[in-house]
């Protein structure tokens, strides 16, 4: 160690910062997570559109309930797999901001395209928009977080 040249050190920076990098991108939500999501969604919108008042209130908390409950132990991003934990300081203190902002923006998705499905007629506007919404959270939902995340330098 004690003939490393000034260039040789850089490079060796260097790499450990790209290897940092790879990791940092790598950490987010297991697929499992999107997909359970996007069934949730779908059901929400099946009984938003076919059950009783009381039914849609008592199973939209208890899907938040259920979400934050998972989310609590998965938001932070940093137990993608049982085999790696990431430092929070690398895995990055806002994504559970950008979940957040990600999902109140697949909310406001959904009430738009119900809305726009019920202003053109539609019976059951409610169940389109939760299908279309959950298909874009389970193929997209790591994707589109991991592009947010970048986005926002979380």
């Amino acid at each position: 160690m004690d003939n490393v040249a000034p260039d040789q050190a850089r490079a060796a920076l260097d790499a450990v910062e790209r290897a940092r990098q790879r990791v940092a991108e790598e950490v987010g939500l297991p697929r499992g997570y999107w997909w359970a999501m996007a069934a949730g969604w779908v059901a929400l919108g099946v009984i938003g559109d076919l059950g009783p008042q009381w039914l849609v209130i008592a199973a939209t908390l208890l899907f938040g309930a259920g979400h934050a409950f998972v989310a609590s132990r998965l938001l932070n991003g940093r137990r993608r797999t049982d085999q790696v934990r990431v430092s929070a300081d690398v895995a990055g203190r806002r994504t559970p901001i950008v979940v957040v902002g990600m999902l109140v923006a697949l909310v406001v998705l959904t009430i738009g395209v119900a809305m726009a499905l019920h202003a053109d007629g539609d019976r059951n506007p409610g169940i389109w928009a939760a299908v279309l919404v959950a298909a874009v959270i389970g193929f997209g939902g790591p994707e589109i977080l991991r592009v947010l995340r970048r986005w926002s330098r979380a």
